[in-house]
């Protein structure tokens, strides 16, 4: 579940983690997976389907993609800017980000887009997946995209495994 915790903003789960307070209810957990994999979409794949317009960075303005799922997408007739927000922060994955009334994916496009100015993660080690199998071949000739347009490195190997499966 999604929700809205007055004292410590958004959280994921039955209750807040650090009150422990039911919140306001935002959004259940299917409703969660079914817009995550349309934002997925949309914002990684095919802006084009529901005519967004997608600047070379990737950015879509929330309007306009709050305005297509009303129309495109009977069953997202209830969403609004604040359940975009609150699901972008909240996403352990990291997967979107908002600023100045836009919205984009952080990683995992099909379509050509710069990400030259995401900001820099913070950690010394990056990791990437790669089965027992794949190992030589990758230590021969190196990381290469396989159907996205850019190699995505993880910052922990729980993560790395998680973007692996």
């Amino acid at each position: 579940m999604l929700a809205s915790c007055p004292s410590h903003g958004y959280y994921r789960g039955d209750a807040c983690p650090v009150c422990n307070e039911k919140g306001r209810f935002l959004m259940s957990d299917k409703e969660l997976d079914n817009l995550g994999r349309l934002l997925a979409g949309l914002l990684r794949h095919f802006p084009d389907k529901l005519n967004l317009h997608m600047d070379g960075r990737g950015w879509v303005d929330i309007g306009e993609l709050l305005d297509a799922l009303h129309i495109g997408r009977s069953g997202f007739h209830w969403l609004r800017e604040e359940h975009l927000v609150a699901m972008v922060e909240t996403d352990p994955k990291g997967r979107y980000q908002i600023d100045g009334g836009m919205i984009r994916a952080t990683y995992g496009h099909t379509v050509d887009v710069t990400l030259d100015d995401l900001p820099i993660a913070d950690v010394d080690v990056l990791y990437y997946p790669v089965t027992e199998e794949e190992l030589e071949f990758v230590l021969e000739s190196g990381l290469h995209p396989s159907d996205r347009k850019k190699v995505h490195l993880s910052g922990t190997i729980e993560k790395a495994m998680e973007a692996g499966k």
